[in-house]
């Protein structure tokens, strides 16, 4: 297997680097990484010169990771190839991320790459079972609303978490991600709180490809879940990165935030 690891901002491309070191590292004009020393830039203009690129390179399978942004086209500077799969590629765009990144595993794969996800290059996902502490008493209807919430959102296309608190809905996760949506929990009126005990639900949508885009959690959403005044998180078993554990599990245990993997509630 010859590695290209498509690379965003964040840790999860450095720690496939550092588990893959042979792997090429492809980055894109204009949007951050974090393994910029190893990486060969392109532009999403220039998709016919990329793939020509890595079958150059001997590359067989691509994983990609880390946090991108929707890319913005300059039309002078598109090759042959972007240019035919331009109109499916905005419709895609149109229809949601979701829709999006199916669109882009299927024309990757067309040119002969094989996509993987990042779990199956490293163990990052958790089975059934708590990770830290218990889930207090009365929390368990917050996770069922949680789900059903989330079960309702997903054909939308829209978002992998929620939070609730006794009972209410505090923040659904949009476009924004999970960090903007624990501050805006954070800043939630206390009046509207009478008991700060809600949960974070986080979640594949139904049907999602988790070769891209799985939902993460990371030592930085302890930090954030503890300081929304919530009491812990919820996530799918072998269906959510974990990055860091050991330090998820430092940070979660220091500030009192349970972590659990549990299926969806019925």
């Amino acid at each position: 297997m010859k590695l290209a690891i498509f690379s965003g901002a964040g840790q999860l491309p450095v720690l496939i680097k550092t588990a893959h070191p042979d792997a090429i590292v492809i980055g894109f004009d204009g949007m951050p990484n974090d393994l910029e020393n190893y990486t060969q830039v392109h532009r999403f203009e220039q998709l016919g010169v990329l793939f020509h690129t890595l079958q150059d390179q001997g590359v067989t399978h691509i994983v990609m990771a880390g946090a991108m942004s929707r890319p913005a086209f300059s039309p002078d500077l598109l090759d042959e190839f972007t240019t035919a799969a331009l109109p499916d590629l905005m419709r895609a765009m149109a229809m949601g991320d979701d829709h999006l990144l199916r669109y882009l595993i299927a024309m990757i794969e067309k040119q002969g790459f094989t996509v993987v996800g990042a779990h199956a290059l490293l163990p990052l996902t958790r089975p059934s079972g708590y990770l830290v502490g218990q889930i207090p008493e009365g929390i368990r209807t917050d996770i069922e609303r949680a789900d059903a919430v989330l079960g309702a959102l997903s054909p939308l296309d829209i978002g992998q978490g929620v939070v609730v608190e006794n009972g209410l809905i505090l923040g659904i996760e949009t476009l924004q991600g999970t960090a903007a949506l624990l501050s805006f929990v954070s800043q939630t009126d206390t009046k509207l709180r009478a008991r700060r005990r809600g949960v974070l639900v986080k979640r594949p949508k139904k049907g999602q490809d988790l070769r891209v885009d799985m939902p993460t959690i990371g030592p930085d959403t302890i930090d954030q879940v503890a300081s929304a005044g919530l009491l812990g998180i919820v996530i799918s078993p072998d269906a959510v990165v974990v990055l860091n554990e050991r330090h998820v599990v430092e940070r979660a245990t220091q500030l009192g935030v349970f972590v659990m993997a549990t299926e969806v509630t019925k």
